[in-house]
Parts: structure tokens; sequence; C-alpha cells
């Protein structure tokens, strides 16, 4: 049965198309109720096809098309779902708590730039100590090489990264590594090359914009269960372990019953019934817990949501950086207020944003349920020049990232690359074929960084094929005496975390910091950060830091060696030592 919802027509057909482009043949859709256009036909898999809007000879692709083989603009082909055969017959899945996500970007994680390139690099994940897997967006973009937020075909695998057979294949690799994956979907925006389904009916609502173009219409249901499918889909079909939702604070919702909590109510639904964790993870810009708590207390029921206030008081803890929405943080509590209670802004004025900003999070909330990061796509990638960390830090003081992040109450992200302090940056790449588009967003760019007083010498240029060669991770690197220090540090802290129950203790309340300054300024600050039993011990000043704990210590890790004087561990600068305390 081919079915597809276009209310806005006043007629629809079906055209099959063979491999060399010709018509098979044309079909009338019968009218049914609520916009939904159907026909008795039954596609064979790979076979292509697409609608035809009321007399218009402009083929369209299917709204829920599983493969585009020419890309957006191209007709779509019939995918067989069950044809794949699956070996994870005995997962179970993993839980979020407890867990270590590494997020990549497929077309710039290896040099191939594709799903079954990722799986040869698997071993290196499981190395590591990483349990989930986070994928940026692959759903079909046009262009060749894209972030991948400017999708338009959200049920469909971009075909440069392998298609959705692909897809099944590095999940069921994944798997049989011990991996849960994770993949980021975009359900607030569509991207602006490709996007058809307003020709089909009212996906997005008019007159409504957000940072990226028109909003959702999530008044319409047809659209809400869309999105619900389309995040089943992923679960169901492709055995992905959970999502990681775009920018949730951009879904513009007025039903009594969020988008977010149906979202939520569907995965748990289909996490009883597949009999394993599914995860939902919101990235919002809120500070607002009701996405966490459960829904019994007048929450959503997601799993998790990013903390950026965590990243935003380690980096300027790290760097000394205060620009734009940093200044808040280089506050003396900042890194003490986020690994004690989550968010930073919990309903106190914020400078960036003129107002007053977030909300507290609550006691009761397990302190996993917050995802934290040094480093993310969007804050290496949103950066002028698109660096990383490794581009102005010492190897000494990017050790010193890696302990605080490994050990912080939330759950840990890395972003790839990150563990072995990779020296490519990760910077914004397009690929618009459309001369116009590829223009203004090459212009678009370097006006942002305008306004906020960049360099925009220092911008590259998207359309630039060089900027997306630049961002790919060089693996080289592993071999080389810096890198190889610094992944084994993060090899030695996974397995540290697994081990002590402190670095896992869900109680936010468990964890307390104490901290003290050099000279001022954020970038030289010592910190003592008490973990149940343990204490990190972080000296980001120009001097030895001796830590009295009032008792025997005995260092279990330490990014430099560190000298323990009567009980008391001494800090050269530009360290960190997890330590603990016995009576």
């Amino acid at each position: 049965m081919i079915e597809v919802w276009g209310p806005r027509a006043q007629r629809m057909r079906l055209r099959r198309i063979a491999d060399d482009g010709s018509t098979v043949d044309e079909r009338e859709l019968d009218a049914g109720a609520d916009g939904w256009w159907r026909a008795d036909v039954e596609l064979a898999d790979g076979e292509r096809y697409g609608f035809l809007i009321d007399d218009s000879d402009q083929l369209r692709p299917d709204p829920r098309s599983r493969r585009q083989p020419e890309g957006v603009h191209g007709p779509s082909a019939a995918f067989d779902v069950d044809a794949f055969t699956w070996t994870d017959h005995s997962w179970t899945g993993r839980q979020l708590a407890g867990g270590l996500i590494y997020e990549l970007h497929l077309g710039t994680f290896t040099p191939e730039g594709t799903l079954d390139a990722a799986i040869g690099r698997l071993d290196h994940l499981v190395d590591l100590g990483v349990s989930h897997v986070e994928l940026l967006p692959v759903n079909a973009f046009n262009g060749q090489w894209n972030w991948g937020y400017d999708g338009v075909l959200w049920y469909a695998v971009h075909e440069g990264y392998g298609g959705p057979s692909a897809y099944q294949r590095f999940v069921d690799a994944a798997h049989a590594h011990g991996l849960a994956v994770i993949q980021d979907v975009v359900y607030n925006h569509l991207g602006p090359s490709g996007n058809y389904l307003p020709e089909f009916g009212p996906y997005l609502r008019e007159g409504s914009r957000n940072t990226w173009g028109d909003s959702v219409n999530l008044d319409e249901s047809a659209v809400r269960e869309f999105i619900v499918e389309n995040a089943l889909m992923w679960m169901r079909d492709h055995h992905v372990d959970g999502l990681r939702l775009d920018a949730v604070h951009a879904l513009h919702d007025e039903q009594a019953v969020h988008i977010l909590r149906e979202l939520a109510e569907r995965t748990d639904a289909l996490s009883a019934h597949e009999n394993r964790p599914l995860t939902l993870i919101a990235e919002s810009d809120l500070n607002d817990p009701t996405l966490i708590l459960p829904r019994d207390a007048g929450g959503y029921g997601l799993t998790a949501q990013w903390s950026d206030d965590w990243h935003h008081a380690m980096h300027v803890a790290l760097t000394g950086e205060t620009v734009g929405y940093y200044a808040d943080f280089a506050a003396e509590d900042a890194v003490a207020k986020v690994s004690e209670g989550g968010f930073f802004h919990d309903g106190t004025f914020s400078s960036f944003r003129g107002r007053a900003h977030g909300a507290p999070v609550p006691s009761e909330v397990p302190a996993w349920r917050l995802v934290t990061f040094a480093q993310d796509h969007d804050q290496i990638g949103n950066r002028a020049a698109g660096d990383r960390l490794s581009a102005s830090l010492s190897v000494d003081r990017l050790a010193v990232a890696a302990v605080l992040t490994l050990t912080a109450p939330g759950t840990p992200m890395l972003f790839m690359g990150e563990e072995w302090g990779a020296s490519t940056p990760w910077q914004f790449f397009t690929s618009h074929p459309e001369p116009e588009l590829g223009r203004l967003v090459s212009e678009g760019r370097k006006a942002e960084f305008a306004r906020m007083e960049w360099d925009t010498d220092s911008v590259p240029d998207p359309q630039d094929p060089a900027t997306f060669e630049r961002s790919h991770l060089d693996w080289s690197e592993l071999s080389r005496p810096d890198h190889a220090r610094l992944l084994n540090l993060y090899r030695e802290l996974a397995a540290l975390r697994r081990e002590r129950p402190e670095l896992t203790d869900p109680l936010l309340s468990a964890t307390t910091v104490t901290t003290w300054e050099s000279d001022g300024t954020p970038d030289h600050r010592v910190y003592r950060i008490d973990r149940g039993d343990l204490s990190v011990l972080v000296n980001l000043s120009a001097d030895p830091a001796e830590f009295d704990l009032g008792t025997d210590a005995e260092v279990l890790l330490s990014t430099v060696p560190v000298e323990v004087i009567e009980g008391s561990p001494v800090l050269p600068p530009d360290s960190a030592a997890v330590v603990i305390r016995r009576p």
C-alpha cells in the first residue's frame, strides 16, 4: 500500500521509474480522509518512484522516503527494512547511567567518510571505554557533505554515507562490539534545499520562525505523527538505542501534551516491547529540568539533557576566555555550581540574554541525566575558525580537561578526536550545489561573526571543499608521543570511572567543590572536587599547589608525577590528580 499525506493537493499521482529514468507507469491515488492519498500498489525493493501533485509534471520524493539514490531532488527508492539479516539477537542494550558517550560526524571521522569505514574504527572506541556512539544527523540532505542539520528527508539515510543498508550494518556491528548507538535527529526545522513538504501540506507553521527557518507545525496531528513515527523508525527498524533531539527549545508546541512528552511515552512503550533500554537525550537552551523530570511529577520523562553550562564553566576555567556567553562563567563559583547543582543559570541573571534564565535542578534528579562535555560539535564548529581546545591549550592543560570531563558527576561525552588531542579543526562546512544558496551561506557566516566582533579573516568559506577536508581526523596522530600520552590518559580515566563507584554516584549532593585563586583569573584557579572518598585535585595556577586533605591520600591517577608530602599531595602547575582519602 502506497500512502502520502497531502491535504493541499487536489490530485495526486504515483509515478514509477525505470533505472534509466524513463517512466514505467503512472497511477492516480485515491483521496481519503484527513488529507491522505492511497493506492493499492506494492513496490519492489530498490524500485524508484515519486509523486506528482495536482497537474504538475515535477516529480517530488516521498516525504517518508527511505532511500534517495540520486539525492534529495531525485526520485525515492523503495527499501525493504526486513531484508537485512541482523546478528544482534542477544543484544540487551546499554543504560545511560554510568555510560560514556562518543559524538562523531561520519563524513569526517574516517578518510572515506562512510558508515562501513566507521565500522573499522569501532575497536578504537571499545578500547577507549566508550559505551554509547552518538552519530550526528545522517538523514538525507542536499549536496555531498554537510554537518547534517540541513536535512529535508528525515526517513532516508544520506547516500554518501552508504544509505540505509550500510546504516543497518553499522548498528549491527556496534552492537557486536558492545556499543549502543544514539542517533542525532532534527525535528525543529528543515534544510534550505530539497524541502518539498510544504507542497504536500502544512508541515511548517507560517509566520513562525526560529533561528534556522520556519518552525515545524506541531498543531497538525499528522505532522506530530510524522515526527513520532520517524523517531520510532530509528529505534525499531534500525535497532538504534536512543536519539539525541536537536534544539528542543525551538519546538513551538501549544498542544495540551507536549511533543517531547509524547515522544517519551511512545519510546517507553517501544522499549517495553523491545525489552531493551531506549534513550532520549535533549539538547536544550532552556536550563529547564522539566525535560527530565518524571511524568508523574509534571515532567516530560526524557532520559537526559545536555548541560551547556557545565561546558561553559570548564571552558572558561581552562582557557580564560570570557567573551560573549562565557562572561558569566568567569564567576569564582561557576565550576562549583555546575558540579554541585547541574546548572549555573538556575534562575539567575544571564548577561548574554539580558534576563533571568533557567531553573534549579531538583535534588532528586540523578546526576547522570545531565550530559556533560568539554568539547562538542557546536562549541568547536561554531567558533570562527572551528578550533578545538588543542589549538590553544598545552598538552598538560588538555590532560586536565580530560580529568575534569571523565570525573564529572554527569554522563560524560567526548567529541571525536578529543581523546588524543586531535590537531585538526572541525569547521562549518556545506556543499550546496545551488550557487546562490552557497553564496548566501558563505556571506551569512562572515556577517554573523562580524556582528560578534570576531576577525572575519579567520572564518573559512563553508562552501570551499578544503574546509571539509581540513575537518577530517588525522588518525596517524595516534602514534605521536603527546597524542599517545593523552589517549592513554583517557583510557585510564574511563577505566577508573568504571571501577570507582564514587565517580558514577547519581547524587549531585555527593559532590562538593572548593575553589581558590592565584591571581584572580579563572584560568589560574585551584580546585578540590570531593566525590565520596575520592578527591579530584586540579591546579590551573602558575605555582605548585598543596592540598591538605586532613588525612592520608593515595594517588590513583595523575596527569604528571605528584609528590605527597606528609599525606598532602603537591600538584605542579597545569596538572590534575585523582586521590583516595584514607583514614
